[in-house]
């Protein structure tokens, strides 16, 4: 018999050893958990902690590892969303976006269109009347000028806008492929800011992800409600920097062409009319802090980028004296005069905030505002005492699972199935060390598939179990019964593993939420198996012919 060289039992040995060390923390989540959230609390605020982090930090021994298998929605608790992005909002803005350029480029062409005018038109089209019908060629061109070609794969050789003639009016729109990859970016741009928003918080594996053309799946474990939820990524966080023309206390009074009729969160009753095109919008911010004013009150301070900064600081030189409207969501916050030129980009936001009001817009602010608003069309909240039900359930499952196996195969193949069962448990380990250290998430459909990679790790040690058997009757030695047994066994074991990796790949790259829990657990199980299977049992197997040295064995 060729027994298996040292340096690779060593290997074996301590890559078996990793794994129940790895493993180990989650036999005692609660603390393990609490002791990281101390630790991660420690360190944001420099290293100092309170008599209760210390507590806690205790909890769990620095010096061991303290990774944890996160615990999805079904397990953990939490909120579940499903919203629909109005995309059609994207659609507006860039045509009112659009306005001031197609009204500069048609008043270079006064002499030929006469004077323009922007007419009433549904959200997302552009209606420009000219006064001149000789001159609809003219501003065809001047308009069509202000194009610039699709940024998409499916829109090559085509262009952003539409520009048609309807009598005396020029009708702008994008056109389908610009609406496609708007689509697109303003689902991309939705599910990052999502993301963005929710890691603020610090909440452990949310499931953010693409559902259809215009909808958005959000799971969130450990949060409190959908509610809750609904209150940090519900909320548009759309900041601009508007002109003020006036102010009143009448709710129907008329704001004008071009402006809007906004309430005061500060002043009840009160009315500002301010521009609809903003100096500065917050997609320009690049920071925002939670701060006090020089009165001690909470605020926010902000931070414009170099485009930014320089469109504010201009507006603030050339009107001094004059009030400006500092707008969130349709709410105008405060309406401060102009004292004095603002330069650096920077600036602060103050008004009736608590302090955890102002550190929730400072979160907002940062994370940037959602592209569109979004309709939630379906929201559920799972309680924590249900997850833990299914935790329960799951762990039951397991267990029963596992008995079953250790009573079959050392009924079957007696010490042999010994080896196997020793094999089981270190499988087990492996899996779990290997979901804590890469931060893999595990679901109740995970469970599913822990407890079939059990039946799948004996299902490799019953083939080479029955080679050996095979070869034992052909009167071969012991030793090189095992050897043989399992070098024939190797090659259908890993064919009937490798066809089931690629459909763990499958389900984990088409599937969503509970399919791709399943899909990991099932996925890394084939590999544990497989090398508790290949390796761990043999190198038992090994140990035991080595130290005994049997003239016949029994399987």
């Amino acid at each position: 018999m060729n027994s298996m060289p040292l340096w690779k039992r060593v290997i074996i040995l301590a890559i078996c050893a990793w794994g129940i060390v790895a493993a180990v923390p989650n036999l005692n989540y609660t603390a393990v958990e609490r002791h990281n959230d101390a630790v991660a609390a420690i360190e944001a605020a420099g290293g100092t902690a309170t008599v209760e982090q210390a507590a806690e930090r205790a909890l769990w021994p620095d010096w061991l590892p303290s990774a944890l298998v996160n615990l999805g929605l079904d397990l953990r608790g939490g909120a579940h969303l499903l919203a629909e992005v109005k995309v059609e909002d994207v659609y507006k803005a860039r045509m009112d976006a659009l306005w001031p350029e197609v009204r500069d480029a048609l008043r270079d062409q006064r002499a030929a269109v006469g004077n323009v005018r922007r007419q009433p038109s549904p959200d997302g089209t552009l209606r420009v009347a000219i006064s001149n019908p000789e001159g609809m060629a003219a501003a065809l061109q001047a308009v069509r000028a202000l194009a610039t070609p699709v940024v998409s794969l499916t829109g090559v050789g085509q262009n952003d806008i539409d520009v048609t003639a309807e009598g005396l009016d020029l009708v702008v729109q994008l056109s389908q492929a610009e609406r496609a990859a708007t689509d697109d970016r303003t689902l991309q741009q939705s599910l990052e800011i999502i993301r963005r928003r929710v890691d603020e918080v610090g909440t452990r594996e949310p499931t953010i992800q693409r559902q259809g053309d215009d909808r958005v799946l959000i799971q969130v474990p450990g949060i409190g409600s959908a509610a809750e939820l609904k209150a940090l990524i519900g909320t548009t966080a759309k900041l601009t920097f508007n002109p003020v023309v006036g102010r009143t206390t009448d709710a129907g009074a008329s704001a004008g062409a071009r402006n809007l009729l906004l309430p005061s969160m500060d002043e009840a009753g009160t009315y500002y009319i301010v521009e609809e095109t903003p100096v500065v919008t917050g997609e320009e911010l690049v920071d925002a802090q939670p701060a006090f004013d020089q009165n001690g009150r909470p605020a926010v301070n902000f931070r414009f980028n170099p485009s930014g900064a320089r469109k504010f600081g201009d507006y603030t030189a050339a009107n001094i004296g004059a009030p400006f409207a500092i707008v969130l969501d349709q709410e105008v916050i405060s309406a401060p005069v102009i004292q004095s030129h603002i330069a650096g980009g920077s600036g602060i936001i103050t008004g009736s905030f608590s302090v955890e009001e102002s550190t929730k817009l400072a979160v907002l602010l940062r994370a940037g505002a959602l592209p569109a608003e979004m309709v939630f069309l379906e929201e559920r909240t799972i309680g924590p005492e249900l997850g833990q039900d299914s935790i329960d359930a799951g762990k039951m499952a397991a267990l029963i699972a596992m008995a079953a196996v250790v009573v079959f195969m050392i009924a079957s193949y007696g010490l042999f199935g010994t080896f196997a069962t020793v094999a089981l448990g270190i499988n087990v380990a492996l899996l779990f060390g290997l979901l804590a250290t890469i931060g893999g998430t595990l679901t109740l459909p995970g469970i599913a598939g822990i407890v079939l990679t059990i039946g799948m790790a004996v299902d490799a040690n019953v083939l080479v179990f029955e080679r050996i058997r095979e070869e034992l009757r052909h009167a071969k030695s012991p030793g090189r019964a095992v050897e043989l047994g399992y070098e024939k066994a190797l090659s259908a074991i890993i064919d009937a593993n490798i066809t089931t990796f690629i459909t763990a790949t499958v389900l984990f790259a088409v599937g969503s939420g509970p399919v791709r829990g399943f899909a990991i657990t099932l996925g890394l199980g084939i590999i544990t198996s497989v090398f508790t299977a290949l390796y761990v049992t043999r190198v038992l197997v090994e140990m035991w012919l080595s130290w005994r040295r049997p003239k016949t064995i029994v399987v």
